[in-house]
């Protein structure tokens, strides 16, 4: 029998693992930004063209590498970070494992330059598809600069599964983001195609939060701190009225590495108990600091999920510096101080002996010497008038409560006929409306069908025909993290055509200056949340799938709510816009939006 096993080569085997480490642009940028914080920058630059499809570039001004160690950087499993099993549990460092740079090298095309302080010449390295182009000396400042041109270039297949340029831009600003905010003390720039999207001085933790998350967030936070044996925590909380239904601003860090722990969110969640609105998130960045040996973080190849030796208590402590946080906060919030008018100064008092008040008594008051004045005042109130009092029932005798039994027949007669000249149409719990069929009962839920006729005509103003906009006064302004700023320039011209009007004033406001005629001032952030939320999960780059989208994220939010009470004319008006939809049984996620209940089935409930 032929043997069939055999050894893969190193380039296949490098691709291989580049499907681990490699799964989009912002997995190359996190990577490299690691490497540079590892070598002791204290300013790093960050270059994306395309997306980080064409270009990834990352300058520092670490310690740099020699000529030996530029070339075994791009070897698998060639690290200067351990040695043995054992360091594996003592790590205090980004990157370990060496995979990154052999995983990036095998699918892209890279370039680096590369010099120490103690060498006259820096290392240019030209590497495609893993095979070395070229080696030579470069003049080169201190630091390293790596560039990764073409990602996936030898992989067409995985270039294919990459989402829009805006998906993909929003994915890198989230890894910078993650490097940024836990290294405060060391400078970052972020450009993309040139245009410079951040610009971060060396600063402290709250300082670099607001830079980031932008100037409005400074009077959102809430000082976190507590030390104990298991875990030292620091970092700030959200104020419980600025929880919103988006989840962006949630953060944990440990041992200065950004990580996912669903277990440690709840513990967060658990502690704003009672102080939130209904599927309001809180904001929070939280820093631990574990023993190396409590923690295992090479569970996961992007090492963003870990494992901790003592979960439980981790929790406890977490939930209770929570709601500790939150308790300082509330105290601090309550205004224990006097009116200053009502307040006499110390000095004053000090040399004065306090007298008890005196009341003082007429004992030859008579509260009865009046009470004849009071009764002739009360008797010409009380006099009858002149004329006769049966003239206060005057003209009356023409207009007889009474009906007379003749007209009963005429009278039924005509509430009937107004009966089938109206619709039988009415509101039940300020939910349902409910009319009458030959066959049964229509029941219709109003938010629901309101739904459905926003969403189809919300949809024809994106593809078809813009909407007409009601220019506001005095135009709005929202402060929103970056990333979500993104969101909203990305949409923009579609949600124009709707009929927003809006523009981006600074790095992280936008001002709105129009909005749709059925919309409330009042609700505009409620639906600005929802666009942001919804568009976060990725969808499919096609137009037409975001255009769909958003029109059905607009209507679920911009539809009459569950409680709202209706007119009668508004109640016809929901019913016949229903039924001219072209998809009136369900609402955009499917759900229906009318039942039918014959007479057959009533009967049943009487048997």
């Amino acid at each position: 029998m032929n043997n069939v096993i055999k050894l893969l080569p190193d380039h296949v085997a490098n691709q291989i693992a580049a499907g681990e480490v490699v799964q989009r642009p912002a997995s190359v940028v996190k990577e490299l930004l690691e490497n540079a914080i590892d070598a002791g920058a204290t300013k790093v630059t960050l270059n994306i063209d395309q997306a980080g499809k064409a270009l990834i570039q990352v300058i520092d001004n670490g310690k740099g590498m020699s000529m030996m160690d530029a070339r075994m950087a791009f070897e698998r499993h060639a690290t200067s970070k351990i040695a043995s099993a054992d360091d594996l549990f003592k790590l205090h460092t980004k990157g370990f494992r060496g995979e990154a740079l052999a995983s990036v090298a095998a699918i892209a095309q890279v370039t680096l330059k590369t010099k120490t302080a103690t060498d006259d010449l820096g290392t240019q390295l030209l590497i495609e598809g893993s095979k070395v182009i070229q080696q030579e000396p470069v003049v080169t400042p201190e630091g390293t600069m790596i560039s990764v041109r073409n990602l996936f270039y030898n992989v067409p297949a995985r270039r294919k599964f990459l989402k829009s340029d805006q998906v993909e831009l929003r994915n890198i600003t989230n890894e910078f983001h993650r490097v940024a905010m836990v290294h405060p003390q060391v400078a970052m720039v972020y450009k993309h195609n040139d245009s410079e999207l951040f610009n971060l001085p060396i600063s402290n933790y709250r300082q670099r939060i607001v830079n980031i998350m932008g100037s409005k967030t400074n009077e959102q936070l809430v000082p976190l701190e507590e030390q104990t044996d298991l875990v030292t925590i620091t970092g700030f909380i959200g104020k419980p009225e600025y929880a919103r239904k988006t989840k962006g601003s949630q953060f944990f860090f440990v041992n200065d590495r950004f990580i996912k722990h669903p277990y440690l969110h709840h513990a967060v969640t658990v502690a704003y108990e009672g102080l939130l609105k209904d599927k309001s998130n809180p904001s929070y960045f939280i820093y631990l600091k574990v023993p190396t040996d409590s923690v295992d973080i090479n569970i996961h190849p992007t090492k963003t999920e870990v494992k901790f030796d003592n979960e439980h208590d981790l929790y406890a402590i977490v939930r209770a510096s929570v709601k500790h946080a939150l308790g300082q906060f509330s105290l601090n919030a309550i205004d224990f101080n006097k009116e200053p008018q009502y307040e006499v100064p110390y000095e004053v008092t000090k040399n004065n002996n306090t007298t008890s008040p005196r009341i003082d008594v007429n004992p030859d008051f008579n509260p009865f010497e009046n009470d004849t004045k009071s009764r002739q005042t009360i008797s010409n109130y009380s006099k009858p008038s002149s004329q006769p009092w049966e003239a206060l029932y005057s003209g009356l005798e023409t207009e007889s409560t009474f009906v007379d039994e003749t007209m009963v027949d005429a009278t039924q007669e005509s509430i009937f006929t107004s009966e089938e000249n109206s619709k039988n149409i009415f509101q039940l719990q300020r939910k349902f409306i409910v009319s009458t069929l030959q066959s049964g009962l229509l029941v219709v839920h109003q938010h629901r069908a309101h739904e459905r006729i926003l969403y189809e005509r919300l949809l024809k103003e994106i593809t078809v025909q813009p909407a007409t906009s009601q220019q506001l006064l005095f135009p709005l302004r929202f402060n929103l993290p970056v990333e979500e700023i993104s969101i909203l320039t990305e949409l923009q011209e579609q949600l124009e055509h709707t009929g927003f009007i809006f523009k981006t004033l600074e790095q992280n406001v936008v001002e709105l200056e129009g909005l749709p005629i059925q919309l409330k001032e009042s609700d505009v952030a409620t639906v600005f949340e929802a666009v942001i939320k919804d568009h976060q999960l990725e969808t499919p780059a096609s137009d037409f799938s975001q255009a769909n989208m958003l029109a059905a994220t607009l209507a679920k939010s911009m539809a009459i709510k569950t409680g709202t009470a209706l007119t009668q004319i508004e109640l016809e008006q929901i019913v016949d816009e229903l039924f001219a939809c072209k998809e009136p049984n369900t609402t955009p996620h499917h759900k229906k939006t009318f039942v039918n209940i014959t007479g057959d089935h009533l009967n049943t409930k009487f048997d």
